[in-house]
């Protein structure tokens, strides 16, 4: 819409200065404004789920969309990989764009929950761009592999919420990047599938590990065999992706099920949210018998409690160094000085009046 826009006022600012030195001024100034439009900030619309329309600002790149949704949305960011002729296969400017974006994010409190979606119908990832691998030299390619296994494990070291949206293939690194997320939604016509070894290579960067955590052992070393892909009712299914939605007209229903889920969690501490996913993340990674029970209490109008599952990757390490202390007197000055609510932190925690 905006190309349209800049291409109107160039011929109207062409057709009546023809041949004057005032219409050359304008032309190379109307010229000069259109190439910042398609080369800076663009302004896009896109339908929500309930048929109203939003804007929202966007970084375009070569490969990568990042738009940063404003209103009632402001801290959801979106990801949108754009790479139509490679059907987004993961290349290494996708590498060194994405990988920029996620330390972006990483930084800015402010962002609320990270989608990470399509810009081309029908693919959400092909997996990695072997033919321009192919024209790598042997010394590219190990640091290239390298630098991709790192994003998808920053991906999944995000400290605030991530949605991958599938709406449409994703496999191979593809669906590593979406196994990396905390949550996934496909459309019921996406494929899904680490289908490596139909090119007598396994998944390596860390579908090996994430996938049977995702479905268990027996059915993740049952697709990776076979090399199969499923489709998004399956994924559902077997426990692969969280929700399955029937695709739309306009080929994004998964990432309008994802923007739904985005808006429900934004209301909630985001403190409190990062926190919990910490607490998951660590908790599930070491026995239970070897997790403990950390309590903050925090003193407002009245006693509030913030019960953390916390492992010993953090805590048992803490103790046995002798660090202890540190918890005791965070926990001293937390319930006698009020100290959260003095740092303005009450709204951040969800308190209840």
């Amino acid at each position: 819409m905006a190309v349209l826009v800049g291409c109107r006022v160039l011929l109207q600012a062409i057709r009546p200065q023809t041949g004057t030195i005032e219409g050359v001024r304008r032309l190379q100034e109307h010229t000069k404004s259109l190439h910042n439009v398609l080369n800076n900030k663009l302004q896009y619309i896109r339908p929500t789920s309930n048929g109203a329309t939003r804007h929202y600002s966007s970084d375009i790149k070569d490969d990568l969309s990042i738009r940063y949704l404003d209103g009632e949305d402001s801290g959801i960011v979106v990801f949108g990989i754009n790479r139509p002729k490679q059907k987004n296969a993961i290349s290494k400017n996708l590498v060194i764009q994405m990988t920029e974006a996620v330390e972006s994010v990483k930084k800015n409190s402010k962002v609320r929950t990270v989608i990470i979606c399509s810009m081309v119908p029908g693919i959400f990832c092909a997996g990695a761009d072997l033919k321009e691998r192919a024209k790598m030299h042997q010394s590219e390619v190990g640091p290239f592999v390298s630098k991709a296994r790192a994003l998808i494990s920053e991906l999944g070291n995000l400290p605030m919420p991530t949605i991958a949206a599938i709406d449409g293939a994703a496999l191979g690194g593809g669906l590593e990047m979406a196994l990396s997320c905390d949550i996934r939604i496909a459309s019921n016509n996406a494929k899904l599938g680490l289908t490596e070894t139909k090119l007598a290579i396994i998944p390596g960067a860390g579908g090996t590990q994430r996938l049977p955590r995702a479905i268990g052992v027996a059915l993740a070393k049952e697709l990776i065999f076979a090399a199969r892909a499923i489709d998004g009712t399956e994924a559902k299914r077997l426990g692969l992706v969280s929700h399955a939605v029937e695709q739309n007209k306009s080929g994004d229903a998964a990432y309008l099920r994802a923007l739904d889920l985005a808006r429900e969690f934004n209301p909630n501490g985001p403190i409190a949210i990062r926190m919990a996913k910490l607490a998951i993340n660590q908790g599930i990674e070491v026995r239970l018998i070897h997790n403990g029970t950390f309590s903050i209490s925090v003193r407002s109008d009245q006693m509030f409690s913030i019960n953390i599952l916390a492992s010993s990757v953090v805590f048992y390490h803490l103790t046995k160094s002798g660090h202890m202390f540190i918890i005791e007197w965070l926990g001293y000055w937390l319930r006698h000085f009020d100290v959260l609510s003095r740092l303005g932190f009450k709204s951040y925690l969800r308190l209840a009046p």
